[in-house]
Order: C-alpha cells, then structure tokens, then sequence
C-alpha cells in the first residue's frame, strides 16, 4: 500500500470518527420508550433551560429553571404567578429564599439535583421548553410539538456525535 493511500484511508477513518465518536455534550430530551424521538440542545447544556406549565390545582402558570452540573441537572428556581394549594413552602426545602418579584413569586436557592428528569407531556398543562442564547434571547418550545401528549420524556445530559446532534439538535 503506498504512503499516499495510507495517509488518505487515516484521514478518511479519522475523519469519519469525528462524525460519529459520541464527544459532544448536551441536553437531550428524548421520549422515554422510542428514543429515536429525541432533541438536543447545546444551549439548554451551556445556558440552562426552563420548563413551564399550567399548575393542575391553581392553574398558575410555573416556570422551573434548570442548569446542567456535570452530567447532572440541577433545579436552582421556581416562579409561580399564584400561591396556593400544590405550591412548595419554602421551608420545605432547607437554604431556599422564597420572595416576590415583578415575575410572581420565587423559590430560588432550591438546588435540587437529579440524574434525569422524566415528566409526561401534559394536555392541560401544556408544558413548553425554554432556552436562552448566548445573547439572553429565549425561545420557548412547546413539548406538544414534538411528542404526542401523555408521552413520557427524558431530559438528561448526554454525549452525543456530531452526526447525531446535526440531525436532532433545536436552534
């Protein structure tokens, strides 16, 4: 084998690994049972992400903030536009701050930490995934858009290939 087709067959099987080694991580969200239904975001794993939805007992609105620590995810807020029955008291949860904001109402320093978070996308709740860009612009995706309602999903720090994150990744 010559010198030159060597070298080209290393580019090309190098090349080839890039595309397809799982390096890249990201926030995957992903249906539980069919996998094959999935996103990624790289900005829900760098900037963090939201997720809101209707409240089932007051019928607030409630928007959660998560950030990724490690491969882990943790939820450092709550805002809530009513107080009420199914709203966590703050002293439930030892360090958090709970005050009133232009918002609604917060529960911050809640740090709470889970290796995946499943939840099932609501009908009622109509629950919506935020992200934030490097510039602090939020887009906000409904999760009805994208599984059927009552879906059980995944929202997980993963590594993922390039490949992979090109042919499923969210703006």
């Amino acid at each position: 084998m010559s010198k030159r087709l060597f070298s080209v067959l290393v580019l090309i099987f190098l090349a080839g690994g890039i595309f397809i080694f799982p390096a890249l991580p990201v926030l995957s969200v992903s249906n539980r049972k069919k996998t094959s239904q999935r996103f990624y975001s790289m900005n829900g794993f760098r900037n963090g992400f939201a997720i809101s939805y209707t409240h089932s007992v007051n019928k607030g609105r409630v928007k959660d903030f998560y950030k990724s620590k490690g491969r882990k995810l943790v939820c450092g807020r709550t805002v809530f536009v009513s107080y009420g029955a199914g709203i966590p008291e703050p002293q439930e949860m030892p360090g958090a701050v709970f005050k009133s904001t232009d918002e609604g109402y917060e529960i911050s320093n809640i740090n709470r930490t889970v290796d995946k978070l499943v939840m099932a996308v609501g009908i009622v709740a109509n629950h919506a995934f935020s992200i934030q860009d490097k510039n602090g612009k939020s887009t906000d995706y409904f999760l009805a858009d994208f599984f059927e309602p009552q879906t059980s999903i995944v929202f997980q720090i993963k590594n993922v290939s390039i490949a992979d994150y090109i042919f499923h990744h969210i703006k």
